[in-house]
């Protein structure tokens, strides 16, 4: 999965449209894109959406924050349109996805879906606080798929005038956004990157995407259409990419009792091989 593409869940019109694109995953919104008055209403355009599965896209959807309230009737109301996923925003650490976790366990069973389907992505930075609860996410619930860093929200909570200056995030974002990544690669699950929020400039929304790519990411999250064929393209390996993961996966294979080899002059070792595996989807 390289690109999640959010979709206001009070507009089947936008998500029609968003269904005709590549996205690899679309993120159906029940928070910040929906108004207060408009969520109920929401919450039932969410479920047709997601019982209409126009493509083949993975479908998930954001709820609202715990400490909204609101939490456990988005899920309730979307749990049987078996979603792929859901989206938890503004998320502090294992104990909050042990907490949906629970409440999944109990809407799959009524829904008649199979216990442990429905996975969780965390959107993990939104808040100071949050930073604090990113060690907390490695083993906490085998639903959980993927962290999310987020800079919009979490400017506000620090009180900040700025977040960026020409196409650079400031240290406090930078950290966040690295440290989300760690988190993610601890726990074993995707790091996703943030959404990119100037919508027309389509090539620094390439310099930061591959910028996410070389730094591990996995995918990216998208608030535009017109933004995923590029995110898609940047994540994709490149030839020579491609070319050496199959060369170093070949060498192992030829040789299964080594640990470390040697490939055209240097020495390659298990981490490398890993490396290689992940560049052509495999496991």
């Amino acid at each position: 999965m390289r690109s999640m593409l959010f979709v206001p869940g009070d507009s089947p019109r936008k998500f029609e449209k968003a269904s005709e694109g590549k996205a690899d995953a679309l993120i159906i919104d029940l928070e910040d894109s929906v108004v207060t008055d408009r969520k109920p209403e929401a919450r039932g355009l969410t479920l047709a959406m997601l019982k209409g599965r126009p493509g083949s896209h993975q479908l998930y959807v954001r709820v609202n924050a715990l400490d909204t309230g609101m939490t456990l009737t988005d899920l309730a109301a979307v749990i049987p349109g078996k979603p792929d996923g859901i989206v938890l925003p503004k998320s502090q650490g294992g104990d909050d996805v042990r907490q949906v976790a629970t409440w999944l366990e109990a809407l799959e069973a009524a829904s008649g879906i199979a216990v442990g389907a429905t996975r969780i992505v965390c959107v993990a930075t939104e808040t100071a606080s949050s930073i604090f609860g990113l060690g907390s996410y490695k083993g906490c619930s085998p639903r959980l798929a993927g962290l999310m860093w987020g800079a919009e929200d979490l400017s506000a909570s620090l009180g900040a005038t700025e977040k960026a200056a020409g196409g650079v995030f400031h240290s406090p974002y930078r950290l966040a956004r690295d440290l989300c990544l760690m988190a993610a690669a601890a726990a074993e699950v995707a790091p996703i990157d943030t959404v990119y929020t100037d919508i027309d400039n389509l090539a620094g929304l390439e310099q930061e995407t591959r910028a996410a790519r070389r730094d591990g990411f996995s995918a990216k999250a998208l608030i535009h259409p017109k933004h995923v064929e590029i995110v898609n393209a940047a994540f994709d390996p490149t030839d020579a990419e491609r070319i050496w993961a199959e060369k170093v996966i070949a060498a192992f294979a030829s040789n299964p009792n080594s640990g470390t080899l040697r490939l055209d002059g240097q020495m390659i070792d298990k981490p490398h091989l890993r490396a290689a595996k992940k560049i052509l989807g495999q496991s």
